[in-house]
This record gives C-alpha cells, sequence and structure tokens, in this order.
C-alpha cells in the first residue's frame, strides 16, 4: 500500500472525518513510528507505525457498511445536539457503535433519503461538488411557479454576495393557484440552499423531500426507517441523475454567454 495523507488513512479507519482529523493531527494525537506527526504527514499503514490517542491506527478490520435512512421532519442530521435541544438525532436511529459519516444532510424542517457510513473516501467523493454527484429533491413551494421563475431558477442565483448557487434542474410536477411542486436536481448543497433560492424567488417552501442520492431513491421506506444497503445499490448511490447532461449544457451555455458579453 502507498503511502497517504494521515488524515486521510485516518478517515478510512472510521477515526473522524477528514476536518476532523486534521485538528487531531494538530492537537498533537497521532505519531508515526514513535515521532509526533504533523499535518501534511504521509504514511503507509503497512509499514509504518500510526497511532491514535495511545491506540494503533489499523484498515485491515474496518468492515464498511452503509445505512440509508428516510429522516423524518424534526429529526437533526447533526451528530450532536446544541445544549437544550432534546430534538432526536438520524445517528441515535442506527444500532452501530463506531463513527459514521452523513451523506446529503437535511435540515430538521426537511424530510428524506440519507446515508450513514463509515467509508470516509465515498463520502468525500459524494460530497464535493467538483465530482459533480446528484442529489434530487421533490419540493412543495407557495404559488404558481411561472416559466421565467424556473430559468431564473435554473441559472442560479446569488444567495449573498459573491455567493451564487451552481445551475440546476427544475421541472414542475404539478400546480395549482395554492402550491407549485417541483422536481430539483442539483450538484451542490449549500446549506438551505432550496429554502433560500425559493424565498428569494417569492415561493418559499411548504415541504422538502429529497427522494434520491446519485440514482439510489427512497422508495417504499416509510419515515424513520433504515436499513443496509447492498454493494448493488451503493453502486447506484455513485451513478448520477440523467439530467445531469442538461445541467452541464446549461453550464456550458452560461459559460459562453459571459464570454460574449465580455468581448462585446
Amino acid at each position: 500500500m502507498a503511502q497517504d495523507r494521515l488524515q486521510k488513512l485516518m478517515s478510512q479507519a472510521g477515526i473522524a472525518s477528514r476536518r476532523a482529523c486534521e485538528k487531531i493531527i494538530e492537537q498533537g494525537r497521532v505519531s508515526v513510528n514513535g515521532k509526533p506527526a504533523t499535518l501534511g504527514d504521509k504514511a503507509d499503514p503497512e509499514k509504518d507505525e500510526i497511532y491514535v490517542d495511545g491506540e494503533r491506527l489499523r484498515l485491515d478490520n474496518v468492515e464498511l457498511v452503509y445505512y440509508v435512512v428516510n429522516k423524518p421532519t424534526n429529526v437533526l442530521s447533526s451528530p450532536a445536539t446544541a445544549p437544550g435541544d432534546e430534538r432526536p438525532t438520524v445517528r441515535e436511529m442506527i444500532p452501530y457503535d463506531g463513527h459514521l459519516f452523513t451523506i446529503g444532510r437535511l435540515d430538521a424542517e426537511s424530510e428524506g433519503l440519507m446515508v450513514l457510513t463509515n467509508d470516509g473516501d465515498l463520502t468525500n467523493r459524494l460530497a464535493h461538488p467538483r465530482y459533480e454527484h446528484t442529489k434530487t429533491y421533490k419540493a412543495t413551494v407557495y404559488g404558481e411557479v411561472k416559466p421565467e421563475t424556473l430559468e431564473e431558477w435554473q441559472n442560479g442565483l446569488f444567495i449573498a454576495p459573491g455567493d451564487k448557487t451552481a445551475p440546476c434542474f427544475v421541472k414542475v410536477l404539478d400546480s395549482n393557484s395554492q402550491t407549485t411542486t417541483l422536481r430539483i436536481v442539483m450538484i451542490e448543497g449549500k446549506k438551505r440552499q432550496i429554502r433560500r433560492i425559493a424565498s428569494l424567488l417569492g415561493h418559499p417552501v411548504k415541504k422538502l423531500m429529497r427522494t434520491h442520492i446519485g440514482q439510489l431513491g427512497v422508495g417504499t421506506l416509510r419515515r424513520g426507517e433504515w436499513y443496509l444497503l447492498s454493494a448493488e445499490e451503493v453502486a447506484f448511490m455513485s451513478e448520477p441523475a440523467w439530467e445531469l447532461d442538461f445541467i452541464r449544457k446549461r453550464r456550458r451555455s452560461l459559460r459562453d454567454e459571459k464570454k460574449r458579453n465580455r468581448r462585446n
């Protein structure tokens, strides 16, 4: 096995997320071959002795697990609650003793598909926008959404100064004078992104549910239920939705338009 960064190896061993592992290294809690480690150090777990808090780091005995959960509303995605917050967490629903990473966090008011796993590499790949992994949502918003509003949403909006959302796919599934139900496919996940965009466009969210991560769907899984994913289902999670082609074409079109405007 080749050398790799310590925080990556620690994440693979289920210690914590890469960012949290970096802090553990900075705190002086990691050593390699008897010497204190520093951030940026690399090691080969087959040749080097890596210790975290006095315990030998081992990768050979870690069985990768993947739990899919249909998160109900008023359940927190974060593993710990703030003082005085008595709401349950998704992590408490899973009977697993080791550390689990969360793929696809949802705010407390939202529901739907989440995956918890000890696979740090997969978590990183599915979370970073550069890998263009899709997440699909079903959103019910107030009001009747017009075609020009959909175009504006799909092109991306500034939700804060200097913070513009990436192009996405938005389609009307159902509509009446009171509400509109939308299918939304995104390749990024800024905090409360759908809710913030919907409010900016004058259509606050009434209900929001994640239906898919990649091509893995929540299916008939009831709220609050979970199960272990098979290898085939894990592969589905890494396969993007077909709408990714639409998003890529729109992004290229917007870039070309921006270049033309600069030349003019």
